[in-house]
């Protein structure tokens, strides 16, 4: 992958293989086809650097098959990174995630593999079992953060696991509160479980945007993905509840500042060291589009 020559160690520090892609979900929605001859396309982008994983379900391994038989690389050097999402029938999937690996494992194949697993999980008891399920993946427990998950979070650390949170959706109603999000990463950082964030993080700033891309869509007040990453540094940093909560609902582009080998939020300071050690915390954020943030990102001036 090739990094713009213009990215400072900060901003790398911050997003780089950030972004896992998830086009084939809400509100893109695309076709197999679609999606794949996308991240294709985006891997070999001057953007890629910030590029993760391409994430799909389980039960659609075939159909990713068969929709990238003629781009899929073909060797290790350039192998594609998967995520497959395991559903309620999650012995029917690991049997597919296997094979898939299986037939993919002669790189004359295609390089590619399913290396990543997430699965969804509500009670502590569901989370043991998945350890058992998933064992031999890098797995992300998806919890629900309406109540304390301080137990659920435990447990994904017993299992060697990491945590995962929904922060949007399609309906305004699937937007967590800040306060829930502030104690979700709380709990992860005390129980040293990393995590990944997803849905609802397409822009870098908490604004209000339309929750789909269809004409007259509903709005909400969304997640910007730098809030978020930025959030979980600060709190890694020793920044309170209130700090990490006022700079998870940041707004202003002008309050972030990038200095080359540093990024500054209004007062406090984020060395690019500081920032690599939190992408330990904070591993990633899914988004259905890759092409937006990028964009975005590009009209604030930071690539």
């Amino acid at each position: 992958m090739t990094r713009a020559r213009t990215v400072g160690p900060a901003l790398t520090a911050l997003l780089e293989r950030a972004v896992d892609y998830a086009g084939l979900f809400p509100p893109a929605s695309l076709s197999m086809e679609a999606a794949v001859h996308a991240y294709d396309e985006d891997r070999r982008g001057a953007a890629a650097w910030m590029l993760g994983r391409f994430v799909v379900p389980a039960s659609r391994l075939e159909a990713f098959d068969a929709a990238g038989r003629e781009i899929l690389p073909a060797s290790a050097a350039e192998s594609w990174a998967l995520s497959a999402l395991v559903s309620a029938d999650a012995a029917v999937d690991m049997r597919s995630i296997h094979a898939f690996n299986d037939r993919h494992r002669d790189v004359r194949h295609g390089a590619v593999y399913v290396d990543t697993v997430e699965i969804r999980a509500s009670h502590c008891a569901e989370i043991l079992a998945a350890g058992e399920i998933v064992s031999g993946f890098d797995a992300f427990i998806e919890v629900p953060v309406l109540e304390d998950p301080d137990s659920l979070i435990a447990a994904v650390g017993e299992i060697g696991a990491k945590a995962k949170i929904r922060t949007g959706g399609v309906t305004a109603d699937a937007i967590p509160a800040e306060r829930h999000v502030v104690r979700f990463m709380r709990c992860c950082l005390e129980h040293g479980v990393a995590f990944k964030a997803t849905a609802g993080l397409h822009h870098p700033l908490r604004a209000e945007y339309p929750l789909t891309y269809e004409a007259k869509a509903p709005r909400g007040t969304m997640y910007g993905f730098l809030n978020v990453l930025l959030a979980a540094a600060l709190m890694c940093q020793g920044g309170d509840d209130a700090a990490v909560l006022a700079l998870l609902d940041e707004r202003d582009p002008s309050a972030i500042q990038l200095e080359g080998d540093r990024l500054r939020w209004r007062e406090v300071v984020l060395t690019a060291e500081a920032l690599h050690a939190a992408r330990h915390h904070a591993l990633a954020f899914g988004s259905c589009s890759f092409r937006e943030p990028v964009d975005d990102l590009r009209r604030l001036g930071m690539l």
